[in-house]
């Protein structure tokens, strides 16, 4: 799911992100409570009119989000009362409210308030971490309101594997139309966040869509589709092509690198978006060097149609039956890559 936190997804238009084959998108609730408000979204059609999106949309609480951005927050059984990041205003925010907020935005997918705990942080903060989502994940469901609205409980516990267990079984115990893994991508490493999605999706139902939270890049998306794992999201794919890094086939390509200054090539030759069927690398440098807006805009398409492919193989591969194969070739083409000096290190 390409992130459109505030109703947007930077740098492209919906046209765009429908021509890159992207269905479903991401937007976040305590942002777009904050600002314009979920009351005026509502009065002019709900989040899809708002921001003229006819396919899905899911919208994350905001329980990380008031994590990670707020300059003070204050945690009890009822909620969170936070300070805007945005101009220090102070807000509360309980399972209620996001229902609240939730059902006036009109995502198909909405999420349960939980709590993310920091990371490092100690067993007993996480343990109570778990009671909290729980608590307010069961307040969630017994105030959802539209049925065209489906609400997934979020998995939390830490890096602590029976803690993990606990908050699984306690959402399915509740019954969600889908299971999310939060708290991760909070500064562990890689193994480490490998063990607990394995560890988590052992718990929880097979016929149930499982969503891994802020992750991540491309060989962690073929790693978690290996342990289970359905839906993602992640700013990456559209922070980096701002920043000029673009996702190809055989690895990451930095196009400041003066290498491309006068390269033909198309960003990825086995690329077929509007950017890498219409402009040579050496343009795209020149743009990015000299801060042209299209810079933007052209590696966002790239690196958004990179990541929408990407999903469509494993899905494609999965029903042949064949994903263990195409993750194997997905390692083999970026070593190739990297022996032959196609991409740099």
């Amino acid at each position: 799911m390409p992130v459109g936190t505030q109703g947007s997804v930077k740098g492209v238009s919906p046209d765009e992100l429908a021509n890159v084959e992207a269905r479903i998108i991401l937007a976040n609730t305590s942002h777009l409570y904050l600002r314009p408000g979920h009351e005026v979204i509502a009065r002019l059609g709900g989040l899809h009119g708002f921001m003229s999106w006819p396919y899905p949309i899911l919208t994350d609480s905001g329980g990380f989000q008031v994590y990670s951005l707020s300059l003070l927050r204050t945690i009890t059984e009822e909620g969170v009362t936070f300070q805007s990041h945005l101009d220090g205003s102070r807000h509360f925010i309980g399972p209620e409210q996001a229902m609240d907020i939730q059902t006036a935005l009109g995502a198909d997918i909405i999420m349960t308030f939980d709590e993310c705990a920091p990371y490092p942080v100690d067993y007993k903060y996480v343990l109570n971490s778990v009671k909290l989502t729980s608590l307010w994940a069961r307040r969630c469901l017994e105030c959802k309101r539209r049925e065209d609205q489906s609400l997934f409980g979020i998995v939390q516990g830490g890096m602590y594997d029976d803690l993990r267990e606990m908050s699984a079984k306690d959402l399915v115990e509740m019954g969600f139309d889908g299971y999310a893994l939060g708290g991760l991508s909070v500064g562990e490493d890689r193994e480490t966040r490998l063990q607990v999605i394995s560890g988590s999706r052992d718990f929880l139902p097979e016929d149930s869509p499982i969503y891994l939270m802020g992750v991540g890049t491309p060989a962690d998306l073929v790693e978690a589709v290996m342990l289970g794992v359905d839906m993602f999201d992640c700013v990456m794919p559209t922070r980096n092509a701002r920043n000029g890094t673009l996702f190809t086939s055989k690895g990451r390509l930095i196009i400041k690198n003066a290498r491309y200054i006068d390269d033909p090539r198309p960003i990825d030759e086995d690329c077929r978006c509007y950017t890498c069927s219409r402009f040579s690398r050496a343009y795209l440098r020149h743009l990015f060097m000299s801060r042209e807006l299209l810079a933007y805009r052209l590696n966002t398409i790239h690196n958004l149609h990179y990541y929408t492919q990407l999903m469509a193989e494993m899905r494609q591969a999965i029903e042949n039956n064949s994903i263990v194969a195409f993750r194997r070739s997905f390692y083999e083409k970026q070593e190739k890559a990297l022996e032959a000096g196609d991409l740099p290190k």
